[in-house]
């Protein structure tokens, strides 16, 4: 495969990979008995030690960012990455995640920074620069999610809120699960990366969304080498005709319904024929933050749609 995925692919893919391997590392987040600073934060790099509630916090993750937000440490946070944009009044900065300036980064004097990949070695520059830095990559499984986030909550002096986000995408997610239609078989799907048909299977952080609404991945066999992330042909997508195509790359691609119709064969799909080609948010589509319930509503909002005739 010469083919490389586009910017908002590789962004997804990036840090699906680092989560694949770090992940295993990171655990609870724990802390002193009176639950008052210092403590110590669990994350994928490790025992991070905070010696104060930190004043000055800095994102290079969107999803971090956006759990930041969720918790109630906005107004601690000094500077994110140039991929954070949610919320809207997140202070978004050049710095990058991919290619960190360390220089730049400590010109923010953070007294604490949240990272979800380690490029350019950038956890250890952080580290003998004396600046706390939690590694949070990317979930593989939804309580990936809950512990990062109340990690995030931990670490920033926010504990009680983190557990009241985690509860209520706990409520809702089981809500959601327990409105997925019964069918005598399970729907199939496509989930859309970007428009050279790079996607997911189902051992995929996204993949899990999909597993919980009880559909059926078609990528699942064609990926050969495991990476999760395979780049299909439209051949074989017409020819496993899913039930559902779920469009990823919506921005970055400008992709619609409209236009998987017009590509060649694929008018022939039953997705196509029967209204099911749905269009997601890129962003929250590859991120593992809060609104990933955002995600399985969606998904599962667009199965209760499918036709009747495959319901039990």
């Amino acid at each position: 495969m010469t083919h490389r995925p586009g910017t908002t692919t590789a962004f997804v893919v990036a840090l699906a990979i680092t989560g694949l391997s770090l992940l295993g590392v990171g655990g609870a987040p724990i802390a002193s008995a009176k639950g008052n600073f210092p403590r110590i934060v669990r994350a994928a790099n490790g025992a991070v030690r905070i010696l104060a509630r930190p004043k000055r916090v800095v994102s290079l993750s969107p999803t971090a960012t956006e759990m930041l937000f969720a918790v109630g440490a906005g107004a601690q946070v000094v500077a994110v990455d140039d991929q954070s944009n949610f919320p809207s009044k997140a202070p978004k900065t050049k710095l990058s995640g991919f290619q960190p300036n360390l220089e730049a980064i400590a010109g923010y004097k953070p007294d604490l920074v949240l990272v979800a990949n380690d490029p350019k070695e950038l956890v250890a520059g952080l580290t003998k620069l004396k600046i706390p830095v939690l590694l949070l990559p990317s979930a593989v499984k939804l309580t990936d999610s809950y512990t990062q986030i109340q990690a995030v909550g931990a670490a920033t002096g926010h504990r009680g809120e983190a557990t009241l986000v985690v509860s209520r995408m706990q409520s809702r997610v089981a809500k959601i699960v327990a409105s997925v239609p019964k069918r005598t078989a399970p729907l199939t799907y496509f989930h859309e990366l970007d428009n050279t048909l790079y996607t997911v299977t189902s051992k995929t952080f996204i993949g899990s969304m999909y597993d919980l609404a009880g559909l059926r991945n078609i990528a699942d066999a064609a990926d050969k080498d495991g990476s999760g992330y395979p780049q299909l042909n439209a051949e074989y997508v017409i020819a496993q005709n899913p039930d559902l195509v779920f469009l990823a790359d919506t921005k970055c691609c400008k992709q619609d319904a409209k236009a998987v119709a017009s590509r060649p064969g694929w008018d022939s799909l039953k997705s196509v024929k029967n209204g099911g080609v749905v269009a997601l948010d890129d962003d929250i589509a590859s991120r593992w933050g809060p609104r990933v319930v955002d995600l399985l509503q969606a998904i599962v909002n667009a199965t209760s749609k499918a036709p009747k005739a495959a319901a039990a």
